[in-house]
């Protein structure tokens, strides 16, 4: 389809938006055919994760933004945060301009062969027109983003071969690895809270990839990554044991929107669970080295002390803040998950609120913090794997 032929005609908004029921009642057949289609050319496959296709998320995740599309497709200003992660998320997989056709073939494939004779000419040249009017504003995004990392300081385009120098357990069922560029040369200075995406060639296994936060200092040298190893998962097995070390992956330079604004009007709280720790520590540790930063509460919630990442680096923060910093622990084998109502007493109702985890808990305290009083403006949250929404 030409330039000429992506634009969002009000004939063709009237469509879209008339497709909303069918959406609501087939969204997730659409995209779980959708994806069985694509996924059938392994250039394409190996861009995904296969555990988020197993269990279904990834369908799921593309069938909610498809509808909110469809229902914002005349005002796309609301959906300018959830494009900014797609794009980022994209860059960090080196999705680039000469997939989206093959997107593109396979979703209107996808809508006729579920939708049969409803989906009529009119309705497939509408849907062809929004995907490639979404897909020309992501493509412009991650242009500049993938421009961004070329000219920084360390930077580099594509994939960038790195050695797992290090593989040392941080609690149970947690590795953190150090990983070093072959090349000798800088890196880029990663912001915390962003992540990296890693290219894994795993020993029969074969390639995939992943991505993973950054847990690291910033610095020009390296970076870690902490990962904890799921139970018959081959690449976190894999990544968990000393037989990783010294292999080489491949990495994307780092991206990610779930960062900290230089400057806050209000206290500051990161409320986390299990390996949500991961793009919260740096967070916390740049908060902490600010001169005048803010007070931050920190809530941690793990299965036990063998298992809260980061346990030692939380404790020497909270140590050195002179009180500005307070830590509460929860440990789930003793008392329990908490609900939103012992989260909201431990922090400030007034505070920014940075939230990671399982995408249960995310859905349960973000929906129950707004019930306590907790404005819904006031929340920041990151999700791992596709965005299932968790506000739903």
């Amino acid at each position: 389809m030409s330039t000429s032929d992506r634009s969002l005609t009000p004939d063709v908004i009237a469509i879209i938006k008339a497709t909303v029921p069918a959406l609501e009642a087939h969204g997730l057949a659409i995209t779980t055919e959708m994806y069985h289609r694509l996924l059938a050319d392994p250039a394409i496959s190996e861009l995904f994760d296969p555990t988020h296709q197993s269990k279904g998320t990834q369908p799921r995740a593309l069938a909610m933004a498809v509808l909110a599309y469809a229902k914002n497709i005349d005002n796309l200003g609301v959906m300018g945060s959830a494009v900014e992660r797609i794009a980022q998320k994209h860059v960090s997989l080196e999705i680039l301009p000469e997939h989206y056709p093959h997107v593109a073939t396979a979703l209107l494939g996808a809508i006729q062969h579920v939708l049969g004779a409803a989906a009529t000419p009119a309705i497939l040249d509408a849907w062809g027109r929004a995907y490639w009017a979404l897909a020309d504003i992501l493509m412009g995004r991650e242009h500049q983003l993938y421009d961004v990392s070329t000219h920084a300081e360390g930077g580099w385009t594509g994939w960038r071969t790195f050695r797992i120098v290090q593989a040392i357990p941080l609690c149970e069922n947690v590795t953190t690895l150090e990983l070093r560029p072959t090349d000798g040369k800088p890196v880029i200075k990663a912001v915390p809270g962003q992540y990296v995406g890693v290219d894994l060639d795993i020993p029969d296994h074969g390639r995939t990839r992943r991505n993973y936060s950054i847990t690291s200092r910033p610095n020009h040298d390296s970076y870690t990554i902490s990962v904890r190893h799921v139970q018959d998962g081959t690449v976190s097995s894999w990544l968990n044991s000393q037989s990783c070390e010294g292999h080489e992956v491949r990495l994307s330079p780092p991206a990610g929107n779930f960062i900290l604004p230089e400057h806050f009007d209000t206290s500051v709280a990161f409320v986390f669970a299990g390996i949500g720790a991961t793009p919260m520590i740096g967070m916390i540790e740049d908060l902490a080295a600010r001169p005048q930063g803010p007070a931050v509460s920190i809530v941690q919630i793990a299965h036990s002390r063998e298992t809260a990442p980061f346990a030692t680096r939380l404790a020497e923060v909270v140590r050195n803040s002179g009180g500005r910093i307070t830590l509460d622990t929860r440990l789930t084998s003793i008392d329990g998950r908490p609900d939103a109502e012992w989260i909201a007493a431990r922090i400030p109702h007034s505070a920014t609120i940075y939230l990671c985890g399982p995408v249960g808990f995310m859905r349960d305290t973000i929906q129950g913090l707004s019930k306590t009083g907790i404005p819904a403006d006031h929340l920041r949250y990151e999700t791992f794997g596709p965005d299932t929404g968790v506000t739903d």
